[in-house]
């Protein structure tokens, strides 16, 4: 059965970290409906001084972040000691888990265009122990397709499979396709299945969908996706529902009030970071 377009949002412009300029498409609205997929914000300038200021140090816990940079170029340190820079078509997985201190800082470029994408842990893992990983250009599997190409970021594309997360079997690809392309996507069993039209107008379903729209779809095993009348970049999600309550507040999203009351809390009285020691020693 091929799956056709549930719901379509388009976000608005807001502002988050230190100043930077940006689209809030997915959110606190979208959380069902978009399930497990918590946040997704757009990034698209050739202006500097719409990001330069950063997202300087703040804390997350019981998520995990994807950031995913068509063009550009951003620096993450976080509390474990880990420092890296993305650039065009690389990706950070970060795994908040029990509590992590991070910063993300763009820097100034001809185009800064990308994503970041908070994945929702399940209860269970809410407290696990946080993790980085960097995905670099040449761990990302390019896979031709008539028109185009699909970058197999996580999870599986037919027989080929990339990163894999430890908690959730989230599957994340970004589309490519000359104008008037088009290509059928199989759905794993047992998935939900999203889009966002990063660049250009895509015909998803049958339904023609503008630039910078994020949609949820209907059940289903295949999606059919293709270029309007220019060159696209489409981001593919995918993952089983989780289906649980979400007490989200600010960087911090957890299962109840009791323990998002209680998290909020430890970032008081300095128990936030469970693995602060081991940072240290990573760090000196």
């Amino acid at each position: 059965m091929d799956r056709k377009i549930r719901q379509k949002v388009t976000g608005f412009t807001t502002r988050d970290g230190a100043g930077v300029k940006l689209v809030r498409v997915l959110g606190h609205s979208t959380v069902e409906a978009f399930d497990p997929f918590l946040m997704l914000d757009s990034f698209d300038s050739r202006n500097p001084e719409d990001y330069i200021a950063g997202f300087p140090r703040h804390p997350h816990r019981g998520i995990e972040t994807i950031t995913y940079m068509s063009a550009g170029e951003m620096v993450h340190r976080d509390s474990l000691g880990n420092s890296g820079v993305i650039r065009d078509g690389q990706v950070q997985w970060m795994t908040a888990g029990s509590g992590i201190m991070h910063e993300e800082m763009p820097q100034a470029v001809e185009r800064m265009l990308g994503v970041q994408i908070w994945l929702n842990l399940p209860a269970q893992d809410k407290m696990v122990p946080p993790a980085y990983h960097s995905i670099e250009a040449d761990q990302i599997i390019d896979l031709p397709v008539a028109g185009g190409k699909v970058r197999l970021i996580s999870g599986r594309y037919g027989e080929h499979e990339a990163f894999r997360g430890e908690y959730i079997d989230a599957h994340f690809y970004s589309i490519q396709l000359e104008a008037g392309a088009g290509l059928t996507l199989e759905v794993p069993e047992g998935h939900s299945a999203y889009l966002f039209t990063l660049v250009g107008d895509a015909v998803i379903a049958d339904e023609l969908i503008e630039e910078k729209t994020a949609v949820s779809t209907t059940d289903g095993v295949s999606l059919t996706v293709a270029a309007a009348d220019q060159p696209i970049e489409l981001l593919y999600l995918s993952a089983p529902r989780l289906d649980e309550e979400v007490a989200w507040g600010g960087p911090i999203v957890m299962a109840s009030q009791a323990d998002l009351k209680q998290a909020f809390v430890d970032l008081r009285t300095g128990n936030f970071i469970q693995d602060e020691i081991v940072a240290d020693e990573k760090m000196n």
